[in-house]
Parts: C-alpha cells; structure tokens; sequence
C-alpha cells in the first residue's frame, strides 16, 4: 500500500506561493469547480448537489495547494499532487487556474514546482509523476509540454479522448 503524501509545505517559485489549501479559499474553490470554462476539459462543472461535499473537504488535504501571488492573498488556481493515482499507483499532478489569471504563465510555474516538490517530497515505488488532459485541450498540453512532460498515450473518459503525458526525474 502506498504511503501518503507527507504535510505539504510552503512552495515559492519567483512569482507565486503554493500553499495548503484553506477553508477561506473556498469562494475561489468553488469558483474552479463550478465554472464552466475551466471545468471545459475536465468532465463539466461539478454538480450542484455535490458542490457542498466539495467545500467541507478540501481544505488541508495532503497535496492539494491553492496558488497565490507572491504578498498577496488572492488564490489564481489550484495545483495538486495525488501520491497514488489510479494510474497504476503513480504520483499524479492535476490543475486549474481561474480565466482571468490564464495567458500569464502562473499554471506553467505552479505545475513545474509542484511537480519538482513531487519527486523530492512524495514518495512513489515508480520515478514518475503523470497528469492527464484532453487530448482537445491544447493550452494544457502546450503546458504539460513546455515543462518538459512527454506524451505517453491516451484513452477515453468522460467521453472525450484523453492523453497522458509523464516526467522523469
């Protein structure tokens, strides 16, 4: 059985803070769940009836960061590292970033340090991490590419052809 995702830390990059999840964050939470364009590429806005299970979880949960500007409190998106995927176990790195913070490269920087403080903090009998996005979803792709994930196949859910790309340490 795999061991769980220790505490998460403070994570800095020059720009932003990547920080456990906190019951205040759960205006934009709830914002990144219910929004129908970030939610495009990730089966749908989550259900109303569910929406409230949502709320009262997700705040301290291992893994699961809000990002923030550097100094300031507004949360731009979210970034979590799940240490035992249903992908054969593997650490798994997910992510959405509110519209109005898309186009600035925040995702690119938060992804890549959440995924660096993956290999040195999660433990996982496999060297990898993985993440999954449609295989329509070009900006998260070109994301996934640029920090230097590789595309390794893909399968259907949710309806849609989905691709997954992994990184190696």
């Amino acid at each position: 059985m795999p061991s769980p995702a220790p505490e998460s830390p403070v994570i800095s990059t020059p720009r932003l803070l990547l920080r456990l999840a906190e019951p205040d964050d759960v205006s934009a939470f709830t914002r990144l769940w219910a929004d129908p364009d970030v939610r495009r590429f990730l089966g749908g806005p989550v259900a109303e009836e569910r929406l409230a299970t949502y709320q009262r979880h997700f705040a301290g949960l291992p893994g699961v960061f809000a990002v923030v500007a550097q100094g300031e409190a507004t949360v731009l998106g979210t970034v979590a590292i799940d240490p035992a995927s249903r992908f054969e176990g593997r650490r798994e790195v997910s992510y959405s970033f509110l519209p109005e913070h898309w186009g600035r490269g925040y995702a690119r920087e938060a992804v890549a340090a959440a995924v660096g403080w993956a290999f040195d903090h999660v433990p996982s009998p496999d060297p990898s991490v993985v993440a999954v996005t449609q295989e329509a979803n070009s900006r998260s792709r070109r994301l996934l590419e640029a920090i230097g994930m590789s595309l390794v196949g893909g399968f259907v859910e949710w309806d849609a052809p989905q691709v997954m790309y992994v990184s190696r340490r």
